[in-house]
C-alpha cells in the first residue's frame, strides 16, 4: 500500500478551505500567513512558492517577504518584531535554513508564540512535552494523519525513529508515545542500527541520508514514514532516506518520496495558520 500524501494532503485543504470560508463569514476576514524567504537557496525558493500555493487553495492570505542574503540578523529580528504586534497578521513562518550570520535559535524564539505556526517555539515544544495547549510542528503532525488515513493506530505497536531533531524526530517520538506506541529513538551513529529497524512495526526515518534504509533492514509488514527529500548521488533524482524499490515489497504500507510527507507538512501548514486565527479571534 502506497501512501498517497499528496491525496490525503488535498483531503485535508479542501477541509481546512470549507473552515476559513465560515470563519470569513463570522469574523469578517480570512486567516493572514506571512512567510519570510532570507537569500535564494534554491530549495527555499520552492518550499515557499509551494506554501503560497496552498494558501491560495484554501482562502488564506498569504504575504511573502523575501530578504537579501548578506541581511543582518538584528534586521531580521526587527522584521519580526513588528509582525509581532501586527494585528492583521495571525501567523509568521521563516523559512530555514537561514544564512550562517543569523541565529535561527533566537529567529525561532523571536516570533510571537501565539503565531508560530511551525510549532518551533520554546514555549509550544514545551507545551508538547508537558502536554499542555500548544501549536504541533507541521511534519510530525502530518506523519500522525499519514498514519490514521492508512489505517495504522500507533497504540500497542513497536516504532522506531530514526533522527533526532527538534523539527522532526524527537515531536514524533513524542507523539508517537502519546498514541501508545513504544517507541525507539535513534541516530545515524546507532550501532547495528539493522538489528533495531528490523524490530520495527512502525519506522519513520528523518536521518538526512539518501536511500540508508535497505530492504534487508526491514521486517515484513512494516509501515514506513520516510521523511527523507534528497539527491540520488548515482542518478541525481529525487530520493528519500529509505530505498523505496527494495524496501516498499516488504512494508504493509509505505509513503513515496516525493508524494509523501512533504505535501502533508504543507497541509498541516495551513491548518496550524487557521488554529493561530481562531486562537487569536476568539480571544
Amino acid at each position: 500500500m502506497i501512501i498517497d500524501g499528496k491525496q490525503i494532503s488535498a483531503e485535508l485543504k479542501a477541509e481546512v478551505a470549507q473552515r476559513v470560508a465560515e470563519a470569513a463569514a463570522q469574523y469578517g476576514r480570512v486567516p493572514h500567513l506571512v512567510v519570510i524567504r532570507v537569500g535564494e537557496d534554491p530549495a527555499s525558493v520552492v518550499y515557499v512558492r509551494n506554501k503560497a500555493k496552498a494558501c491560495e487553495a484554501c482562502g488564506i492570505r498569504n504575504t511573502t517577504l523575501v530578504m537579501d542574503e548578506n541581511t543582518p540578523e538584528e534586521v531580521l529580528l526587527q522584521k519580526i518584531a513588528a509582525l509581532n504586534v501586527d494585528p492583521g497578521v495571525d501567523g509568521i513562518l521563516v523559512q530555514l535554513p537561514l544564512p550562517r550570520q543569523i541565529s535561527e535559535a533566537k529567529v525561532i524564539a523571536a516570533i510571537d508564540r501565539a503565531k508560530d505556526v511551525d510549532g518551533f517555539h520554546p514555549l509550544n515544544v514545551a507545551g508538547l512535552w508537558q502536554k499542555t495547549p500548544h501549536m504541533a510542528p507541521c511534519t510530525p503532525k502530518g506523519i500522525l494523519k499519514l498514519l490514521s488515513a492508512a489505517g495504522v493506530d500507533p497504540k500497542g505497536k513497536r516504532a522506531v525513529v530514526i533522527g533526532r531533531s527538534n523539527i522532526v524526530g524527537l515531536p514524533v517520538a513524542k507523539m508517537l508515545l502519546d498514541a501508545n506506541a513504544t517507541v525507539t529513538l535513534c541516530h545515524t551513529r546507532t550501532v547495528d542500527l539493522s538489528s533495531v529497524t528490523r524490530e520495527a512495526e512502525i519506522l519513520v526515518v528523518a536521518a538526512g541520508r539518501p536511500r540508508m534504509i535497505t530492504g534487508d533492514m526491514v521486517s515484513e509488514g512494516v509501515v514506513i514514514i520516510d521523511v527523507g527529500m534528497d539527491r540520488d548521488p548515482d542518478t541525481g533524482k529525487l530520493c528519500g532516506d529509505v530505498d523505496f524499490d527494495s524496501c516498499a515489497p516488504k512494508a504493509s504500507a509505505i509513503t513515496p518520496v516525493p508524494g509523501g510527507v512533504g505535501p502533508m507538512t504543507i497541509a498541516c501548514l495551513m491548518e496550524n495558520t487557521l488554529e493561530c486565527f481562531l486562537q487569536r479571534v476568539s480571544n
